[in-house]
């Protein structure tokens, strides 16, 4: 049988180039992606953070403005 190797019995199937190419490349974008996300959120997953810390300035836009001020009913 071509493509194929026998060892104790058991045939092992060769792979065909493209199915190399395609598992190596595939297995590339997954520790790029593994080390990004640890990257972003390594130190949470660690315990050495957590994830609402550094979030305190509130100055980027996000419609928090009115904390800290006192309410509009409060000054009647």
């Amino acid at each position: 049988m071509a493509g194929t190797t026998t060892y104790n019995g058991y045939t092992i199937p060769h792979n065909k180039r493209w199915h190399t190419v395609a598992g190596k490349g595939l297995c590339a974008v997954m520790w790029f992606w593994v080390f990004y996300r640890a990257k972003q959120d390594g130190a949470v997953l660690l315990g050495l953070r957590h994830p609402w810390d550094g979030h305190d300035d509130h100055s980027h836009g996000h419609g928090h403005e009115h904390e800290g001020s006192s309410s509009p009913s409060s000054s009647h």
